[in-house]
């Protein structure tokens, strides 16, 4: 019987035998056989690291910020603040649909191809 047809039985093929035969075959089946098992379990004080979060940085009432999240980042950049009419279409991409549409991402692609254009105008900058 040609191996490759669609009617070929498959054979059963014993667990224990896989396992003994392909190293890490199962692993993710027994707890005991996941060497990642220790660090799946949430101990903050086992490493001795800790967090706090960041005061709020003021003056982010202007900063564009996801729909997804209630707040703005505690701490955000301030270098180069939304101008124009590309950051007009950046405030548009954040202030109305979500980092998981293509719209949001074809805005933000179109707001930096119009600050080229601008950069590229006589008298810009």
């Amino acid at each position: 019987m040609d191996p490759y047809t669609a009617g070929t039985p498959r054979p059963q093929v014993d667990a224990d035998a896989l396992r003994a035969r392909i190293p890490g075959w199962g692993a993710d089946l027994d707890a005991a056989d996941r060497p990642s098992v220790p660090r799946e379990s949430f101990d903050p004080g086992a490493s001795g690291a800790h967090w706090e979060v960041p005061t709020q940085q003021p003056g982010g009432e202007e900063r564009e910020r996801s729909i997804e999240h209630r707040q703005l980042t505690p701490v955000f950049g301030t270098v180069a603040p939304l101008a124009g009419l590309a950051g007009r279409i950046r405030r548009t991409a954040y202030r109305r649909y979500s980092e998981g549409r293509l719209a949001h991402w074809l805005l933000l692609m179109a707001a930096d191809r119009v600050e080229v254009l601008q950069s590229r105008l006589p008298g810009a900058r």
